[in-house]
C-alpha cells in the first residue's frame, strides 16, 4: 500500500468511514504494534496500547494534514507517544517534599556539637600533658590512622614498645579526662 493510499484511508477515517478504518487497521497495525512493543517491552501491554492508539486515530483523524510527508510517520508518532505516556503513567509519583521534614538527621544536633567541641578541647589539653613523643604516637595512631608498625619505625622503637606507649598513654588520657 502506498503512502497516498494510507493518506486516503486516514482522510476517509476522519469522515467516520468504518470500512476505511478497518482497512487502515489491517494495513498498519503490524508496524504500529512493533512500535508499541519496542517501547513497552511487554506483549500484552503493547496489544492494549495498540487498541488505544487506533481509538485515538479514529477520534483524531481529522487532525491529519495531507502533505508530502509519510502518513505512516504520523501514525507511528501517535503510537510511540502513547506508549511513552503509558510508561510514564506507571511510575510512582514523586514523594511529597513535606515528607522529608519527618526524616531525622543522623548527625549530631547543635547542642551535641558544642559538647563535642568542648570534649575535643579537653582531649587536646590532656594530650599536652603527655610526653611529646607519646603524644605524637597517640595522634598518629588514633587521629591519623597510622599503623603501630609505622609509628614504631618512625620513633625508632620496637613494635611492642610502641604498643606499650600507646596503651599507657591512653590510660593517662582517661585519667586526665576524668578529673
Amino acid at each position: 500500500m502506498t503512502p497516498q493510499d494510507i493518506s486516503t484511508l486516514i482522510v476517509r477515517t476522519s469522515m467516520k468511514d468504518r470500512a476505511a478504518f478497518d482497512l487502515l487497521y489491517r494495513q498498519t497495525s503490524a508496524k504500529l504494534f512493533g512500535v508499541c512493543l519496542r517501547v513497552l517491552r511487554d506483549r500484552g501491554d503493547a496489544e492494549e496500547a495498540l487498541q488505544e492508539v487506533f481509538v485515538k486515530v479514529w477520534t483524531k483523524a481529522d487532525r491529519f494534514a495531507v502533505s508530502d510527508l509519510s502518513p505512516i510517520s504520523w501514525l507511528v508518532a501517535i503510537a510511540r507517544n502513547h506508549a511513552i505516556d503509558r510508561i510514564r503513567s506507571r511510575r510512582k509519583p514523586a514523594a511529597d517534599i513535606g515528607a522529608a521534614l519527618d526524616v531525622a538527621d543522623p548527625g549530631p544536633g547543635p547542642e551535641a556539637m558544642v559538647v563535642a567541641g568542648g570534649e575535643s578541647e579537653r582531649i587536646y589539653q590532656c594530650l599536652e600533658e603527655l610526653e611529646q613523643d607519646r603524644a605524637q604516637a597517640v595522634r598518629g595512631a588514633y587521629l591519623n590512622g597510622e599503623s603501630y608498625a609505622d609509628l614504631a619505625e618512625r620513633h625508632k622503637v620496637p613494635l611492642n614498645t610502641m604498643r606499650t606507649w600507646l596503651r599507657r598513654s591512653l590510660l593517662k588520657l582517661r585519667e586526665c579526662l576524668e578529673r
